[in-house]
């Protein structure tokens, strides 16, 4: 892929150095524009860095484990708002599902900042925590899980395109905390890709349309990120789907609260026993490790 990368600049730079270039003046600003995206994903890393300097889309949701696992999410999601505020980042919610206990059934977040993408896209996977179990009146030990998926948050005009054949749209009340309604108008959209089941979710825009804009941009992400993992997959000789419902046996970092403390990141070994330093957003020496092997 480099080389193809590597041929195609040095065409363009042929081209951008004749005598009648800006003749054209259209053709050549998008051949300029061209230049600078082959030369940035030269610099990234091929396609796998394609988005990694842009925003991101990043959802949580709860797995086994009850009540828990959707307080685990909200630990999750607390735990990344940290992360992203300490990085002068901004966030806004494009869904939230919440329980009557403050929890998440599924939550998903707008990240808006540089590489921050590329930062985050490894945290995708499945999250596991040990704990006494706040909702255990025997005071017992409870395990539960719960699922990040970091996506990419296209430019816009950079659309993978989706046949409309393909999609299902879904309309439904917007819904505020604690389930009342803030619109009585259908305004959420759900869109499902039919090939691959995947689904978006999303509520934060004021009409139908503009979350059904945004759902597709959300759903072109998922298939980009498939699309990626398949490929990196090949590469390596290998199948792996991490954001795939069959993967919640598989888990990327374990939280552990009780008997001990200790935050594991199982890919790579990274292990850090001061647990509260880890859910206040400090992520660096994970994150740093997950790049190095990615």
């Amino acid at each position: 892929m480099s080389e193809e990368l590597k041929k195609r600049l040095a065409a363009i730079e042929v081209e951008m150095g004749t005598p009648a270039f800006w003749s054209d003046k259209i053709h050549a600003q998008a051949l300029v524009k061209e230049y600078q995206e082959l030369k940035e994903e030269l610099e990234t890393g091929g396609a796998g860095g394609k988005y990694d300097r842009g925003n991101a889309i990043l959802s949580i949701f709860s797995g086994a484990g009850g009540d828990d696992a959707e307080d685990f999410s909200r630990i999750l999601f607390e735990m990344y708002q940290k992360y992203v505020e300490s990085k002068g980042w901004q966030w806004s919610i494009v869904h939230a599902h919440e329980n009557d206990h403050g929890g998440y059934r599924n939550l998903t977040i707008r990240i808006e900042g540089r590489n921050v993408y590329g930062t985050l896209k490894n945290e995708s996977g499945v999250h596991r925590l040990v704990r006494v179990s706040p909702y255990s009146a025997k005071k017992l030990r409870h395990t539960s899980f719960s699922m990040v998926e970091v996506i990419p948050e296209f430019p816009k005009g950079k659309q993978i395109e989706i046949p409309e054949d393909d999609i299902k749209v879904e309309f439904a009340r917007s819904s505020g905390p604690g389930g009342q309604n803030v619109n009585k108008r259908e305004t959420a959209v759900r869109v499902v890709h039919i090939p691959t089941n995947l689904a978006v979710h999303c509520e934060a825009e004021r009409s139908q349309a503009d979350n059904k804009a945004r759902a597709l941009e959300m759903l072109a992400g998922k298939l980009y990120k498939l699309e990626e993992e398949a490929r990196v997959a090949k590469e390596k000789g290998m199948y792996i789907s991490k954001t795939t419902a069959n993967e919640w046996g598989s888990q990327i970092r374990s939280y552990v609260f009780h008997p001990y403390q200790l935050i594991k990141d199982h890919r790579t070994g990274v292990e850090e026993k001061n647990v509260d330093k880890v859910l206040y957003g400090d992520l660096d020496e994970f994150i740093e490790a997950e790049k190095s092997i990615s």
